[in-house]
C-alpha cells in the first residue's frame, strides 16, 4: 500500500482547478451545467492530500453516459459508479493529480461537499481541526484509504450537521 501523503495548503490549487475546469468546459461543453472544486484543496489554508477534486454536473441525468464516454476518450482513468449515478475518474500530472466526479443535476453528495467545502471555508478553526484530523488519519491508517476515508466520516457529518443549523 501506498503512503497516503497529506501536504500543507498550496496556492497553486486554485489555479490548478482553473486548468482542469477549463478543459473540461472545452470537451464537455454545453453538456455541463456547473464545475465546483470541491475536497479539501478548495479549502484557503487546508492541508490535503496533493490531488484537486472536482464535481462536474451535467445538464441532465440523461446526458451523462456521453459525458462518461467523452471523459474516457480524453485519457481519463474511470472507476465506475461511486452510488447516486456519481462516476469517478482520475488523471495525475507531474506529482499532483485530479479525482473528477461526474454527476447529474440536484445530487444530494454533490450538494452536501458543497456545503462542506463552504463552511470550513467560513470557519478557519473548524478547517484546522480538519487538517489535525487528517494528518493523525494519514499515519494511523499506514497506507489503508479505506480507514483514512471512514475515520473523516464522522466529522465530515457533524460538519454538515453544524452547517443545517446556519441555514
Amino acid at each position: 500500500m501506498r503512503a497516503i501523503k497529506v501536504v500543507d495548503y498550496d496556492p497553486s490549487w486554485p489555479r490548478r482547478f482553473a486548468e482542469i475546469s477549463a478543459e473540461i468546459s472545452v470537451l464537455l461543453g454545453d453538456v455541463v451545467f456547473s464545475i465546483d472544486h470541491i475536497g479539501s484543496t478548495s479549502v484557503p489554508g487546508l492541508a490535503a492530500k496533493p490531488k484537486i477534486d472536482l464535481d462536474v454536473v451535467t445538464i441532465s441525468d440523461g446526458i451523462l453516459p456521453t459525458a462518461v464516454d467523452m471523459l474516457r476518450a480524453a485519457d481519463f482513468v474511470f472507476h465506475g459508479d461511486r452510488g447516486e449515478k456519481r462516476w469517478a475518474f482520475t488523471r495525475d500530472h507531474d506529482g499532483y493529480g485530479f479525482k473528477l466526479y461526474l454527476c447529474g443535476p440536484n445530487k444530494r453528495a454533490h450538494r452536501e461537499r458543497l456545503v462542506f467545502r463552504d463552511y470550513l471555508r467560513d470557519h478557519p478553526d473548524r478547517a484546522t481541526a480538519y487538517a489535525e484530523l487528517k494528518r493523525r488519519l494519514a499515519v494511523e491508517a499506514d497506507g489503508d484509504r479505506g480507514l483514512y476515508t471512514g475515520g473523516k466520516t464522522a466529522f465530515v457529518g457533524e460538519t454538515l450537521r453544524l452547517a443545517s443549523l446556519m441555514t
